[in-house]
C-alpha cells in the first residue's frame, strides 16, 4: 500500500466512527421537536442528521461564508439564508476546504447537491431558481450519510414559507 492510499485509509478509520457517531446522535436528536437558529436537520428514506451552524443571513455574511477557514468540524456548517427565494449560485473563491453545497428551496426540501466542491475553484455551482436557504457541510459528508434530494431540512428560515417539516 502506497503513503497516500495508507494515509487515506487510516483517515477513513478514524473518521468513518465519528460520522456514525454523528449520524445516530442525529436521529436521536431529529425526533426532538425543537427548532433553533444555530441548528438545521435532516431527514429522509436515509436517516437524519443534525448540523451546529453558523448563520449567514446578510450580504456580507455571505459573501464571507467560509472564506480563509483552514477546517470545518464534523457536525458543523454554515446556513445561507436569503430574505426570499432566488436563483442561488456560489463559487470557491478562497475557500480553502472542500465542501458539499444543498440548495433548498422555501418548504425545506434539499432540491440539489454539489458534491465535493473543490477549493480556490471560482467556476460558477448553480442551485437553480426558487432557493431560499444553502447549507454548506464537509465535503464528501453528504453522501457518506446518504443526503439526497428530496431530503427534508428544518430550520426557523422555512417558518413562514410553509414549511414540509414544521417546527
Amino acid at each position: 500500500m502506497g503513503k497516500g492510499a495508507w494515509r487515506a485509509w487510516r483517515t477513513g478509520r478514524r473518521i468513518a466512527p465519528l460520522i456514525a457517531s454523528l449520524f445516530v446522535a442525529a436521529t436521536a436528536v431529529a425526533a426532538q421537536d425543537t427548532c433553533e437558529p444555530g441548528t438545521v436537520i435532516l431527514k429522509g428514506d436515509w436517516g437524519a442528521a443534525r448540523f451546529s451552524v453558523e448563520v449567514a443571513d446578510d450580504d456580507s455574511e455571505r459573501a464571507q461564508g467560509l472564506m480563509n477557514r483552514e477546517e470545518l468540524a464534523l457536525g458543523a456548517g454554515m446556513y445561507f439564508v436569503y430574505d426570499r427565494p432566488r436563483r442561488a449560485s456560489f463559487w470557491m473563491r478562497n475557500t480553502l476546504i472542500p465542501l458539499d453545497v444543498l440548495f433548498i428551496d422555501p418548504q425545506g426540501v434539499v432540491r440539489h447537491i454539489h458534491h465535493e466542491a473543490v477549493p480556490l475553484d471560482e467556476t460558477p455551482i448553480d442551485g437553480g431558481r426558487g432557493i431560499l436557504t444553502v447549507l454548506e457541510i464537509n465535503g464528501g459528508l453528504a453522501r457518506r450519510l446518504g443526503i439526497t434530494e428530496g431530503s427534508l431540512v428544518r430550520h426557523p428560515a422555512h417558518a413562514a414559507w410553509d414549511p414540509a417539516w414544521p417546527c
